[in-house]
């Protein structure tokens, strides 16, 4: 385990389409979250990509899982968790739109949001945000899903710099992936110190999700 074969395996799947891209035309991003683990021997990342997919037609948790120790399928995009159990409720005509005066059932709790009718669903899965955004992000079960039992959490991160796109700068060649690959490396979280500012955020990416 050593930091430049930690930062390959992100180049490798940055170069295959099976790294997180915030700039996914298909998505509209609703908000993210990224996790490391690891001890002397072993290492993993974990990122959360929540989302709306007007062509799946829903709202999505995607985890993209990495490292040297998973137990599943193996590195890349894993899982896909659905978050809203009646979109043929707020959206019966498949329109993107909120039908209005319908509760959001996210993983089996109804939830009120002050979205009227006709509003854009991306507009209103944001509204979700951060009232109920642990419901909406993987709980600690899904999150460990491929995860060794007893692997110590390193670093959570709510929020970091993410490129703008993976053709002209591959992980390795970007602070924030450097940086967290150092902290794996040495088991060290405060190896994180990032210079650049936070860019995760939504609205940093107003063209995600509109092809």
């Amino acid at each position: 385990m050593t930091t430049s074969s930690i930062l390959g395996q992100f180049d490798l799947h940055a170069g295959n389409g099976t790294f997180p891209d915030l700039n996914n035309g298909y998505v509209y991003p609703v908000d993210v979250r990224l996790h490391l683990f690891g001890d002397a021997a072993r290492w993993a990342m974990v990122v959360e990509i929540l989302g709306y997919n007007p062509r799946e037609a829903g709202l999505s948790c995607v985890l993209y899982r990495y490292g040297n120790c998973l137990t599943g399928s193996g590195p890349g995009y894993g899982a896909f968790l659905d978050r809203v159990d009646n979109m043929d409720e707020i959206d019966p005509e498949g329109a993107e739109k909120y039908v209005g005066d319908v509760p959001l059932v996210v993983s089996g709790t109804p939830l009120t949001v002050t979205a009227g009718a006709g509003a854009p669903l991306e507009e209103v899965f944001r509204e979700l945000v951060p009232a109920h955004r642990e419901l909406l992000l993987a709980d600690e079960t899904e999150l460990r899903e491929e995860i060794p039992a007893g692997l110590p959490l390193l670093l959570r991160l709510e929020e970091w710099n993410h490129p703008d796109d993976f053709w002209d700068t591959l992980p390795s060649g970007h602070e924030t992936f450097r940086l967290l690959a150092e902290v794996l490396d040495s088991g060290d979280p405060a190896r994180y110190r990032p210079t650049l500012p936070p860019n995760t955020h939504w609205s940093n990416w107003p063209e995600a999700g509109t092809l």
